[in-house]
């Protein structure tokens, strides 16, 4: 095999090594990621959620109930208005991409393709409910009756006055009309 074989294959092999370390490294730092997260869970729980000591009597469960109730109220409020901001800032941002877009002024034109239209829906797509003149070529057309074209048919069997002016002239016209004349 010559030597530039070799270098390809080696390429090959040096990139194969490296795209396997990186898949290896990307794991190990997926799974530390997750250990982190499990870790932040527990404190989080910890610090928020104490451990449940059911009271004995019915008051004091009664009371610890009102107590949990009001958490969940307030845990809800905070949601919601978190939601909220979330949804106004998401809108901010949308607007903003727009407004970088426009001033950048690249804008991608869709690929295009023919398309068979008729007048009418052409008319009707450009111009929505407001479309109401009909553009039929055919409707402004003259009606024919069969009786004018009997009269086109005798006039065209009277031929075609060029071909009998071409007949008569020459020595074979003049042969004709003398023998037509006899």
């Amino acid at each position: 095999s010559s030597p530039l074989q070799k270098k390809r294959r080696a390429a090959t092999a040096r990139r194969q090594h490296l795209k396997s370390a990186m898949l290896q490294l990307a794991a190990t730092e997926i799974e530390k990621e997750a250990a982190a997260k499990e870790v932040e869970k527990q404190n989080y729980l910890a610090e928020h959620c104490p451990p449940l000591s059911l009271p004995g009597s019915m008051q004091e469960l009664q009371e610890l109930c009102k107590k949990l109730h009001a958490k969940i109220e307030s845990v809800d409020e905070e949601r919601y208005d978190t939601e909220v901001k979330l949804q106004k800032t998401t809108k901010e941002l949308e607007d903003l991409s727009q407004k970088l877009f426009d001033l950048r002024g690249k804008f991608k034109r869709p690929p295009l393709r023919r398309v068979r239209m008729s007048a009418d829906a052409m008319l009707r797509a450009l111009l929505g409910s407001k479309h109401k003149v009909c553009m039929d070529l055919r409707a402004n057309l003259k009606q024919v009756k069969k009786e004018d074209t009997e009269k086109e048919k005798d006039l065209r069997d009277v031929g075609d006055w060029r071909k009998n002016i071409e007949e008569k002239s020459g020595m074979e016209g003049r042969k004709k009309m003398f023998e037509a004349g006899e």
